[in-house]
């Protein structure tokens, strides 16, 4: 018997990483401490997701609103992430994990611009774990810029009104060739997807802990995982009676 028996895992898990500014303060350290404890734990729970089998992890690392944080947390949440991003590509590689950004490029700074082109052109041909992460990202403005780019390409003929459906608009999507989360796991206790992937989590399982993000670690994630399993996914569907 091990710790996965009998257990459904999911072929893709989105999580909200919430709580790391509460839970340094809880300590007596600086937000921003929570938040570099935090990105540690990222790469943890990757190389644990991997050993259980997911193939998809997509994480919520700084929202469209985030700016709107204090400038000096912003500053040090854009540093942190450069030097995540710059220093990743070696384990990366060694685990054979691909990454990919999600979210409004352009409205990065230039050194996370080119951070994150590099890591994903270096890591393009893995196969292992497909990592994705949602930096300067909110699913309202993801829709936006896809129904601009689906509206340029119908005014150029590219396809016909007709074969506008949910894949189509899908294709548009930052997450394009990403298959929809099974399972959205929040941590620390909000229970609200906070504009993150609310296209795509339409049919998604959802789960909410209080514990927060520096303190989730393998066994957390495999209870959400033995939650997800409990639940039954109809679709919209109506469950036949035995």
């Amino acid at each position: 018997m091990t710790e996965l028996d009998g257990l459904k895992i999911p072929r893709h898990i989105s999580i909200i990483l919430d709580g790391n500014g509460r839970w340094a303060k809880g300590k007596g350290m600086p937000r921003t401490y929570g938040h570099t404890v935090g990105a540690k734990n990222i790469e943890q729970i990757c190389m644990d997701a991997d050993a259980i089998g997911i193939k998809y992890l997509t994480v919520y690392a700084f929202s469209t609103e985030n700016w709107n944080r204090p400038s000096s947390e912003v500053a040090a949440l854009m540093k942190l992430l450069n030097f995540y991003l710059r220093t990743i590509g070696k384990k990366a590689m060694k685990n054979n994990m691909r990454m990919r950004i999600i979210g409004d490029r352009p409205g990065l700074p230039e050194d996370i611009r080119q951070a994150v082109d590099s890591i994903e052109a270096l890591t393009r041909e893995n196969t292992g774990l497909q990592f994705q992460i949602a930096i300067n990202y909110g699913s309202r403005d993801e829709m936006i810029r896809a129904m601009k780019k689906m509206l340029a390409d119908y005014e150029q003929g590219q396809f016909l009104l007709e074969e506008l459906d949910s894949d189509k608009f899908s294709s548009y999507l930052d997450t394009a060739d990403i298959p929809d989360p099974d399972l959205m796991i929040r941590t620390s206790g909000e229970e609200r997807l906070s504009n993150y992937l609310m296209w795509q989590h339409a049919y998604s399982e959802f789960y909410f802990t209080k514990t927060p993000w520096p303190d989730f670690k393998k066994e957390d994630l495999i209870e959400a995982i033995r939650v997800y399993t409990s639940r039954d996914r109809r679709y919209g569907a109506i469950k036949e009676e035995s």
